[in-house]
C-alpha cells in the first residue's frame, strides 16, 4: 500500500508563540486587528467547511466547478512533475487536478502544505490511498515564512487555491509573490485561484449570510484566544461586520464591541480597553481585476500564461510562469 511521508517544521510551540506575537501587535496597534489564520481551530475549521455550502458563499464551488472544466487544460499547459499546494486542507478540489495531472501526464508526486499535522496527515493518507503511483510528500509549515521547505527537483507546480491570496495586504502579497519566485526555477509554474470583483450585493452577503455562520466563525477567534492565551472576551459581546470596501476593492471582516469592555489576556499579561462600537479587523479578502492580477504577477518575475475564469466572471485561475 502506497503511504505518505510527513515533513514536519512547525510545532505546536512554533504556533503558541506566533499567535502571542500577533495577538500583542494587532490588539495593541490603533485600530485593532488580528490575522485570519487564527479562526482556524476544529471548531473554525468545520464552520468554514459549513459556511462553504451557504447558498451565499458562491467562492468555494464557482472554484471547484471551473477546476471540473478546465483541469485537463491546466495539465496539458503545466506538464508537472511535482505538484506543490499551499495550505492544502483536506484536498478534496485538488483531487481534480491530481486525476488531470496523473491521467497520462508526467505528475509522480503531491507535496501536500498546512500548519496542521493531523489535517494533513490525513489528507495525504487518503491521496495516497486513492493514488497508489503517486508519492505524496506532506509538509507541515507556515507558507508564509518556510517557502524554502518545500521540496525541490523535478519539474514543480506550486498551487494556491481558495482564494486565499486575498487574505494578504498587497505589500504581503508582493512579498509572498516574491518568495514563490525565489523557491520555484525559471519554467516552473504557480497556479493561482483568485476571487474577482463582483457587484456587492452578490459579495456581501457571500461574507455575511442570513443563516449567521459566518458571525459565529468571525467570532471563533476571540474562542481560540480564550483557549489558547487564557483570555476572557465574552464573544457574545461583539457582532459581525463585513463591509465592500470599494477603493481597496476588498471586503473586510470585523468584529464590533457592542459596549465599552476590559479584556485581558492573561498569557501575555496584557489588558486591552474596547470602546463601545470599536471595531477589530479579523480579515481582509481582496477581489482582482485580471490585468490588475497580472501586473502583480508580472512585478514578481512571473510571466501569465492562461487565465480561466467561470461564465459569470466570479473567480479565475491564473497560470503563470516563472521567468
Amino acid at each position: 500500500m502506497n503511504s505518505a511521508e510527513l515533513e514536519v517544521h512547525l510545532t505546536d510551540e512554533d504556533l503558541t508563540a506566533a499567535l502571542r506575537e500577533d495577538v500583542r501587535n494587532g490588539l495593541t496597534a490603533a485600530p485593532k486587528w488580528l490575522p485570519p489564520k487564527w479562526f482556524y481551530d476544529a471548531r473554525g475549521s468545520e464552520l468554514f467547511e459549513a459556511i462553504t455550502e451557504l447558498p451565499e458563499y458562491y467562492p468555494t464551488r464557482t472554484e471547484r466547478a471551473l477546476l471540473e472544466r478546465v483541469a485537463g487544460e491546466i495539465a496539458q499547459v503545466a506538464q508537472a512533475e511535482v505538484l506543490v499546494e499551499l495550505g492544502a486542507g483536506s484536498a478534496a478540489k485538488t483531487r481534480l487536478l491530481l486525476e488531470a495531472l496523473t491521467s497520462g501526464g508526467p505528475l509522480k508526486t503531491y507535496v501536500p502544505q498546512d500548519v496542521s499535522v493531523a489535517a494533513l496527515s490525513a489528507a495525504a493518507d487518503q491521496v495516497a490511498a486513492e493514488f497508489p503511483r503517486l508519492g505524496v510528500h506532506g509538509v507541515v509549515s507556515d507558507f508564509t515564512a518556510t517557502l524554502d521547505n518545500l521540496p525541490r527537483g523535478g519539474r514543480r507546480m506550486i498551487a494556491f487555491l481558495g482564494g486565499t491570496i486575498g487574505n494578504l495586504v498587497p505589500a504581503e502579497r508582493a512579498a509572498f509573490l516574491a518568495g514563490i519566485h525565489e523557491v520555484l526555477e525559471p519554467g516552473e509554474q504557480l497556479l493561482l485561484g483568485a476571487g474577482l470583483v463582483i457587484d456587492p450585493a452578490i459579495l456581501v452577503p457571500a461574507y455575511d449570510d442570513a443563516a449567521g455562520v459566518t458571525a459565529e466563525f468571525n467570532r471563533n477567534v476571540l474562542h481560540v484566544l480564550n483557549k489558547r492565551l487564557d483570555a476572557d472576551f465574552d464573544p457574545e459581546k461583539f457582532e459581525h461586520v463585513a463591509i465592500w470596501d470599494a477603493e481597496q476593492e476588498w471586503i473586510e471582516m470585523r468584529l464590533e464591541a457592542t459596549e465599552s469592555m476590559r479584556v485581558t489576556i492573561a498569557e501575555l499579561d496584557l489588558t486591552v480597553e474596547f470602546a463601545a462600537g470599536e471595531q477589530l479587523r479579523t480579515e481582509i479578502s481582496a477581489k482582482f481585476r485580471r490585468d490588475g492580477f497580472e501586473k502583480e504577477l508580472a512585478a514578481a518575475g512571473f510571466a501569465t500564461e492562461r487565465v480561466w475564469a467561470d461564465p459569470d466572471e466570479r473567480f479565475a485561475l491564473f497560470l503563470a510562469e516563472r521567468r
